[in-house]
């Protein structure tokens, strides 16, 4: 019910408002490559949530694909990967995004780090990742996390979160924790892929909702690094 409230009020969420006391980002600002401007504020994140401890998890990632009909699919992953081709990310490549980027190469990807009124906004289309790299990436990861890699049939239904856990406790069976790199191999349905972008968007929060917008246009076949391939431009909030 909306009792004492008008039609206009239904469905309203309340929530305190805040104006976004940020520095902004200004074009005498801006570093001369997407990738440098987006290492920079990659690396600012991160160092921000090692001492205030106030940016969680911040390689924290959107990706969204489309899928068979055209609809858009977004779900939250971790960046594993940055440097000037793009960044990218690990997944089961039987998964739903992996499905909609083999049939669809086209993605948007978004970091986003409320705390410091900064979000990074990139649009293009996914590459694989080199087995090589993903093999390196996945030598990094804990035991436990290469196990979780095995059991899941990401995206698919499950029965219980009891079937779940049986099905990673036979998995730990079948791959031992022995300490070593090679105690779990890479599954052949688990690699990654990149995001080669046309678009890298760098947003700023400013006071009053008059956002700074800053966008590196791709004008021509270079990576993130070659700034003779982008074109800078302001965009309204």
């Amino acid at each position: 019910m909306n009792q004492g409230r008008g039609d206009d009020d239904a469905g309203r969420i309340a929530a305190a408002r805040f104006d976004y006391d940020g520095d902004g980002l200004a074009e005498e600002q801006l570093l001369a490559t997407p990738y440098a401007q987006a290492r920079r504020w990659v690396d600012d994140a991160v160092a921000r949530s090692q001492v205030e401890q106030d940016v969680f998890e911040p390689l924290a990632m959107s990706v969204a694909t489309v899928d068979a009909a055209g609809v858009p699919n977004v779900r939250t992953v971790l960046m594993r990967f940055l440097d000037e081709r793009g960044p990218g990310f690990v997944t089961a490549l039987t998964s739903a995004k992996g499905r909609e980027i083999a049939a669809n190469p086209v993605m948007a990807v978004a970091l986003t780090w409320p705390p410091m009124y900064r979000a990074i906004r990139f649009r293009g289309r996914a590459v694989m990742v080199d087995r090589a790299e993903v093999l390196e990436y996945w030598q990094s990861r804990p035991w436990a996390s290469r196990i979780s890699a095995w059991t899941s049939q990401q995206s698919e239904p499950v029965g219980t979160r009891t079937d779940l856990e049986e099905a990673y406790a036979r998995r730990a069976a079948e791959f031992p924790d022995t300490g070593s790199e090679s105690d779990v191999p890479v599954p052949d349905f688990w690699g990654g892929y990149r995001v080669v972008p046309d678009e890298v968007e760098f947003w700023a929060g400013r006071r009053n909702r008059l956002h700074d917008r800053l966008v590196f246009t791709r004008v021509g076949d270079g990576d993130l690094g070659d700034a003779a391939s982008w074109s800078v431009s302001r965009r309204q909030p």
